[in-house]
């Protein structure tokens, strides 16, 4: 009985909501509008708001999402700048200018691409209770001018790259029944030209797409209501202020309710309530968050959500909701801090690379993906690079405390310049007005420039810049652009970002870690953040390319693997990856410890983590595209010398001889927010059997917050060693840990040449004589070869790519060894070059194999560009005439002559020539190896542009 009386009451219940349905205030937009291209600009003569268009799509999306718009041409017209036009010329990429589409190296190529007017067009049905009340139309992210038709009345333009378009429609427009609204979207460069290179629209990075994303909707708004909200914690003060702006003066029994509560955390206040008795429509309100308040920062970050609703006798008027953070990111003297404490800033560029859909993502949980990637390397700052990111990014960063820069929408460099009177100058003022009036209460949201390089006149412009939005927004810290070594510094800027403070001096100095770029930061007295470091290139990762589903392909990747099998060594390219992936982590370590040993540097922005897809295809993260890692070194290897606490060595080399005494000065970088107690810092070495050899402990203690913390040194004999040996020094600090290889070499012992070996410098007649004879022979080729000086080597790989920089050297990426070869016997190696190759790579000649074999393979082969794949050898073996020929064009014997890594290369050379295992497996015609130390006239790379990036 009481089981059917609580059937009939909730049926009860459930017809009394049907027969009073709650009034529907909002319209979700997305699904099917209909769209028509206007190639010819001719929509708004046309009066294209009154037809009714036949194709429709599905929005929120791109055109180019759903296959609508041109297949590429070698005709189209790109947004973006070409340094090397040889892909246009060169005869052996034909092929590749005639395929369809043709597979450009330059960047991500679309399957299609629309550049111009589109027009959306959508039928809403308006209900009975919105009738004469102002609607609100929400874009979140349309690209990028847009304008918006309410049946035949244009209600609106907009042309923001950075925040939502929100459009007002009158209230004498709205009545009951169906209506149409016709959006126009412009994604061609028109008055405002930000620059073709900017992130925000260049085809390098995102695409100059056309479409709108993200978040579509229709409210309905009173004439009473909030037109605007800034939300202003001050952390010294414990208070939150608030000023709203009122679309109307309120009328009489008006008031304002402001409600705070923890997000992820207890606290809440009490409600607090402002009569509005006066008729002005701008109210501030101060109000106090308490002792128990609690802060924001990476170590802890503890959000608020604030709801403001305006309210009178009639009931509630309006409602808005910020989140917000109690937090203080300023600065001492050269260091960042975050509610008092010192932080470094350990940051990744964003470069807008997203190769799924072209365009940053626009939901919460694809942002927090990234950050835990981020935070997983031990990250915590990201840089956006000419972009500003949609609202998603700045909630997951709130949430995951992550410390972000935001950039205006501007690279104004290639095709514009700031400074000058152009129509940028007032657009960028009037943009990052709307980018700090719509994201600043994030506590994420924490430090701005205008954008990257800039040319023209911008350092008035820039001054002028900094000087209104520190005055604006002083919640957060403004630099003027983010640069290289040769831009001008703004001088009224918070902090700098340029890029002195990094590089490896491996062309001229032997690897070590005592260096620091102290004297690289121009006697600056602020914060001095490196700019865009690293940018230290690796081998494609082919297995890549079927990620690639959505509209962008990587045809660049597709050209690349084809050449590289055009040049026989398509089954090298995991090698290559390997190789080559092995030397940039050593890079990326060597010069993440340089920063965090340097004591007035607030820290470094990598270029980047992952790779960017554009300009030339610049492969220089160690995760792709994706955000994946592409396995030569994992997230915890990397987090070791990339953390809030990293134990530091202070080595004078890295190679040693068995008579040397080894020497290490230890020392702690501490951002982890607080000191850390009773310490007994340790320290092991491994050989490479990851047995220890020798260990010891350091004198135990307290280790402050801040870097360059002397723990003391470690000094021992290495006359232990009786063998050339790879050795790790291990230095523990509790949890946190890191390592450095080092090599050591007693006495080289090299074989006297037997009468059968001949040594010789260079292909002559006693050299081909000794062969005919069956002789072994050493030819040591340094300086003499030929087929292979236009390729220069350095020990550290291409820098960016050699497209973008018209083969700037170095043009190698590194170099693959065939460790287990019986010729590198006494030689302790791995299969990729490490710090003990340096004296043998760097400067050194290589030779270039294309007239060998296909299947011809050298010991030692140094890694290509991959944009021209040549095959390359500094070591090789091989029967010539009746003898054995072993060559090697790195310097053993010349200006190396007394360098112990050199001797003991040589040795086992000399060791394996005068064993049974020389045998080489390949016979190759004398007149082969003449060729590469024959002079005469050969192709070379040309580039076919003079103007430089």
């Amino acid at each position: 009985m009481l089981a059917r009386i609580l059937i009939a009451l909730l049926l009860a219940l459930a017809l009394s909501h049907c027969q009073s349905p709650t009034p529907i205030q909002q319209l979700d937009l997305a699904g099917e509008w209909r769209y028509q291209l206007d190639e010819a600009n001719a929509g708004i003569e046309s009066e294209w708001f009154n037809q009714t268009f036949e194709d429709s799509l599905t929005l929120p999306a791109a055109l180019r999402d759903q296959g609508i718009g041109e297949v590429p041409t070698l005709q189209t017209q790109w947004t973006g700048s070409i340094y090397d036009s040889s892909w246009y010329f060169n005869p052996a990429m034909e092929k590749y200018r005639e395929a369809t589409p043709p597979k450009f190296p330059f960047w991500l190529t679309p399957e299609t691409r629309y550049v111009g007017a589109a027009w959306y067009q959508k039928e809403v049905i308006i209900p009975e209770n919105w009738a004469g009340k102002p609607l609100e139309l929400f874009l979140e992210r349309p690209h990028w001018q847009t304008q918006v038709w309410f049946d035949s009345t244009l209600v609106g333009d907009q042309n923001s790259l950075s925040t939502p378009h929100e459009f007002s429609i009158p209230a004498e427009l709205v009545q009951p029944g169906t209506h149409r609204i016709s959006i126009r979207v412009d994604n061609a460069i028109r008055e405002v030209d930000p620059g073709i290179n900017s992130h925000s629209i260049s085809d390098h990075t995102q695409g100059n797409w056309n479409g709108i994303v993200g978040e579509m909707k229709l409210s309905v708004r009173n004439e009473q209501r909030i037109a605007s909200l800034t939300v202003s914690p001050i952390l010294y003060t414990k208070k939150l202020y608030l000023s709203v702006a009122l679309q109307v003066a309120p009328t009489p029994g008006s008031s304002l309710v402001a409600e705070i509560a923890g997000l992820n955390h207890e606290h809440q206040l009490e409600p607090l309530q402002l009569e509005l008795d006066e008729a002005k429509d701008t109210w501030e309100l101060a109000i106090p968050m308490g002792d128990e308040a609690k802060t924001w920062s990476e170590f802890s970050p503890n959000l608020y959500e604030l709801t403001l609703t305006l309210q009178d006798e009639s009931g509630v008027l309006d409602v808005q909701k910020r989140v917000f953070g109690m937090r203080d990111f300023a600065f001492v003297d050269k260091r960042f801090t975050i509610n008092g404490t010192e932080i470094y800033l350990r940051g990744t560029t964003d470069c807008n690379v997203y190769p799924l859909t072209g365009y940053p993502p626009v939901t919460e949980e694809e942002w927090a993906k990234i950050y835990d990637i981020c935070q997983a390397h031990g990250l915590n700052h990201m840089r956006f690079h000419s972009y500003c990111p949609p609202e998603a990014a700045f909630i997951a960063a709130d949430k995951a405390g992550i410390y972000l820069q935001v950039e205006g929408p501007s690279w104004a460099k290639y095709s514009v310049t700031l400074g000058d009177s152009l129509p940028i100058d007032d657009y960028l003022m009037e943009e990052t007005r709307r980018i700090i009036d719509t994201y600043g209460h994030h506590p994420s949201f924490c430090m701005m420039a205008y954008g990257n390089e800039p040319s023209g006149n911008y350092v008035p412009y820039l001054e002028k810049w900094v000087d209104v939005f520190k005055h604006y927004d002083p919640g957060r810290v403004f630099t003027g652009a983010s640069t290289g070594r040769s831009w001008s510094i703004i001088e009224n800027s918070d902090f700098i970002v340029r890029s002195p403070p990094r590089g490896l001096a491996w062309r001229t100095q032997q690897p070590e870690s005592e260096f620091d770029y102290r004297n690289n930061t121009e006697g600056q007295e602020r914060p001095y953040v490196t700019f865009e470091m690293g940018q230290w290139c690796v081998f494609p990762n082919f297995d890549e390319i079927p990620k690639y589903t959505g509209p962008l392909k990587a045809r660049n990747f597709e050209l690349f693997q084809q050449d590289l099998a055009d040049h026989h060594m398509a089954d090298l390219a995991d090698d290559f990856l390997m190789a080559s992936g092995k030397l940039q982590a050593l890079c990326y370590k060597q010069e993440i410890e340089a920063t965090l040993r340097t004591p007035n540097l607030a820290g470094f922005q990598l270029l980047s983590l992952n790779d960017f897809s554009g300009q030339g295809t610049a492969l220089v993260g160690v995760l792709d595209a994706f955000w994946e890692e592409k396995g030569y070194i994992s997230p915890e290897e990397f987090k070791a010398f990339c953390d809030e606490v990293v134990p530091l060595a202070r080595l004078s080399r890295f190679t040693f001889s068995s008579q040397d005494t080894l020497y290490a000065a230890i020392e702690a970088a501490n951002f982890s927010g607080q000191e850390l107690t009773d310490i007994t810092p340790g320290w092991e070495l491994l050989d490479e059997a990851g047995e220890v050899v020798k260990s010891g402990k350091l004198s135990s203690g307290n280790i402050p917050v801040g870097n360059c913390y002397e723990l003391g040194s470690i000094a021992f004999p290495l006359n232990f060693v009786e063998q050339a040996g790879r050795f790790t020094l291990k230095v523990s600090l509790g949890e946190y840990r890191n390592q450095w290889n080092i090599w050591v070499y007693p006495p080289a012992n090299i074989p006297q040449p037997a009468r059968y070996i001949v040594i010789s410098k260079g292909w002559d007649r006693a050299t081909e004589n000794a062969l005919k004879a069956g002789k072994n022979v050493l030819l040591l080729a340094a300086g003499n070869v030929e087929n292979g000086k236009d390729v220069i080597q350095y020990f550290n790989p291409a820098f960016w790519n050699t497209s973008w920089f018209r083969m700037r050297p170095p043009h190698t990426t590194g170099v693959l060894i065939q460790d287990e070869h019986p010729a590198l016997t006494d030689f302790p190696t791995d299969s990729h070059s490490d710090l003990q190759w340096w004296s043998l790579v760097n400067r050194q000649q290589v030779m270039n194999l294309e007239n060998f074999p296909p299947n011809f393979r050298p010991i030692v082969q140094p890694i290509d560009t991959w944009f021209l794949n040549r095959r390359l050898a500094m070591l090789f073996e091989a029967k010539v005439y009746e003898g054995k020929l072993l060559v090697c064009s790195a310097d053993l014997t010349g200006e190396n002559a007394h360098d112990i890594v050199a001797q003991q290369l040589y040795q086992s050379l000399m060791t394996y020539m005068t064993s049974d295992t020389f045998t080489p497996a390949h016979s190759i015609d004398a007149e082969v190896i003449a060729e590469l130390f024959e002079e005469k006239e050969r192709e070379v790379w040309k580039s076919y542009v003079k103007e430089n990036p």
